[in-house]
């Protein structure tokens, strides 16, 4: 039949084929009504936003929504970003509601079973609703975000608890998934083989635990371990009907924390720190038993958006994490390296990048690594999430190198990707005749969009760069922001990130943290530190050595403001710092105490 109405109708066919693809394109690629948001916009989709959220939180278990639970760290960054603007504007009742479901969410988490607690990191999402039995796969876009969440929420409470679980994620990717040249691999699956000589693959074979196992491996300790870790000999997989409906995981145990540090240290007789210690001994011969298991399959592609998203976690980590007290204690799976040594791994992943999947005349990038580049071209994520990562290695004190590279990224996003009628960003370039939809991606999901994205990136380059380039860049965001309109006013629950973005441009007050001395030395490195210490999404971090002529014939061709500021502030001896919106200037500051006070007004 098919085959006869091609044979008799082909024309007819062909032209309402063509229409139907124009219709659907037109409806996927929708343009501006207007050149920016209506007033207000902003503002009430950020509004609207935490209310819907706040509507589906779990007040026992955390999270927004039901089970299955995904942790999806763009809910986490609205919530605290709209707990800063009402904290701002002195309704600090609901900044601390917003703030503690982040809080609570944050916690079940790292106490729960989607949380590796032998080797770090977080699976994909938890079948439950108390977080407990896991769909044990690992992706790398969740390790970039979730680190990232747990150093904002160190950097607004100063509680370790966070800090401990951002390295525990960070620590987890350097031991398990980077390559030798510095790239960062995508995921781990899910399943694998019990032993060698089963063919079969189960679900979670690599992670769990029978309690028989668990008191041969640590003896004297197996019980405390057991009672802290709720590990039972029937197994463990009963705190809901949801957790195991088809008994597949009976007499085995997912590792979940159900009692307090202090309560069970109180219990045992002992000091915490005494007690974490027993934990952290036993983890740790579990880890070693565990690795000598069959490994689930390692996926060892290295895909550009991803490595962005990690690039940004251990940059920032390495700034962030200075805040910590001196002498915090780590336990395994933690490491507790020295931070700056986080820079290092993001500045590694970034030239594996630079130096494999980005062609130097061109300028574009492939999508993806292994064994050689992909064909495929780069997608509009794999620019947004590498520039925001490049940005953030600048900010935390990185070479100017990356910054410029970061501007020259974006050049190319525009050509390939921004509908300079319509407005916005497609997810696509426009030059492959087989993709026959090009489509404006807005939903911020498991991974951010492209476009929310993209918004963010604008207005820290506008911060960064001279008043013609900076107009450039906050029209391109207006823009997209205004195609996106209708859904910001109806859905803003389905894009919390835009949400985030649409409040930033509209910002008046965007500031611009400018530190000007001789570096490397530690105290610059304290004065980065300290211009890190908040948490403020809406500053920009600007380093310049006056002395080093490649930053300084950087600055002014970018930014003759910045140069001119750091020559007039220079000093040989010490390092200055200017806090500055729309570049009207504090006076300087000298010292790191000094400069967090001045932030934190």
């Amino acid at each position: 039949m098919v085959k006869e109405a091609w044979e008799s109708k082909r024309d007819v066919l062909v032209q309402s084929g063509s229409f139907a693809i124009e219709q659907l394109s037109e409806a996927l690629s929708t343009a501006a009504r207007l050149d920016k948001l209506p007033d207000g916009v902003p503002q009430m989709a950020l509004k609207l936003c935490a209310e819907q959220l706040a509507d589906s939180y779990d007040s026992k278990y955390g999270g927004f929504g039901s089970a299955p639970k995904f942790p999806r760290p763009v809910e986490a960054q609205l919530m605290l970003y709209h707990s800063k603007k009402l904290e701002e504007t002195g309704r600090s009742e609901g900044a601390k509601e917003d703030l503690s479901m982040v809080i609570t969410t944050l916690e079940c988490m790292a106490r729960g079973g989607i949380h590796d607690h032998v080797g770090g990191g977080f699976h994909r999402y938890s079948v439950d609703e108390c977080w407990h039995v896991p769909h044990f796969e690992k992706m790398l876009y969740d390790q970039g975000q979730l680190a990232n969440v747990y150093l904002d929420v160190f950097s607004i409470t100063k509680d370790v608890f966070y800090s401990t679980m951002a390295r525990d994620i960070l620590d987890y990717l350097r031991r398990d998934m980077i390559g030798p040249n510095g790239e960062i691999f995508s995921a781990e699956d899910a399943d694998s083989a019990e032993s060698e000589d089963v063919t079969r693959k189960k679900e979670g074979a690599f992670y769990v635990w029978t309690s028989h196992e668990v008191d041969h491996a640590l003896g004297e300790h197996a019980d405390l371990f057991k009672e802290h870790y709720y590990v039972k000999s029937s197994g463990n997989c009963d705190l809901s009907s949801m957790s195991d409906p088809h008994n597949e995981f009976k007499g085995k145990n997912v590792l979940i924390e159900r009692n307090s540090i202090s309560a069970m240290a109180s219990k045992y007789g002992m000091p915490v720190q005494k007690y974490l210690e027993i934990l952290g001994i036993c983890l740790q011969k579990l880890f070693d038993i565990r690795s000598k298991r069959l490994r689930p399959h390692l996926d060892d592609k290295v895909i550009v958006s991803w490595n962005g998203l990690a690039i940004s976690s251990f940059a920032r980590a390495s700034k962030i994490l200075k805040g910590e007290p001196v002498g915090t204690t780590f336990y395994f799976p933690v490491t507790g390296t020295n931070s700056e040594e986080y820079r290092e791994v993001a500045e590694k992943a970034a030239s594996f990048i630079r130096k494999n999947l980005y062609n130097q005349q061109t300028c574009r990038l492939q999508h993806s690594f292994r064994n050689g580049p992909s064909k495929a071209p780069g997608f509009l994520d794999d620019y947004a999430f590498l520039i925001s990562g490049l940005l953030d290695l600048y900010e935390v004190g990185g070479s100017v190198f990356w910054l410029a590279w970061a501007i020259e990224l974006q050049r190319m996003q525009d050509e390939l990707f921004l509908d300079k009628e319509g407005g916005g960003y497609f997810n696509t370039p426009g030059e492959d005749p087989s993709v026959l939809l090009r489509v404006k991606e807005d939903h911020d999901g498991a991974e951010p969009s492209g476009n929310s994205v993209s918004v963010i990136n604008l207005v820290r380059l506008a911060s960064l760069v001279s008043s013609t380039k900076s107009d450039n860049y906050r029209q391109n965001a207006e823009r997209l922001l205004a195609v996106f309109e209708k859904r910001l006013k109806d859905t803003a629950m389905a894009v919390p990130l835009m949400c985030c973005a649409a409040d930033m441009l509209a910002v008046p007050s965007h500031k611009q943290v400018v530190l000007v001395g001789c570096k490397p030395s530690v105290e610059f490195d304290s004065m980065l530190a300290a211009a890190h210490a908040s948490y403020n999404p809406n500053r920009t971090v600007i380093h310049i050595n006056p002395n080093d002529d490649e930053e300084r014939a950087f600055w002014e061709e970018t930014n003759e403001n910045i140069a001119l500021m750091a020559k007039n502030n220079f000093a040989a001896d010490k390092v200055v710092a200017l806090v500055c919106q729309n570049f009207t200037c504090s006076p300087v500051v000298d010292n790191p105490r000094s400069l967090e006070s001045l932030l934190s007004k």
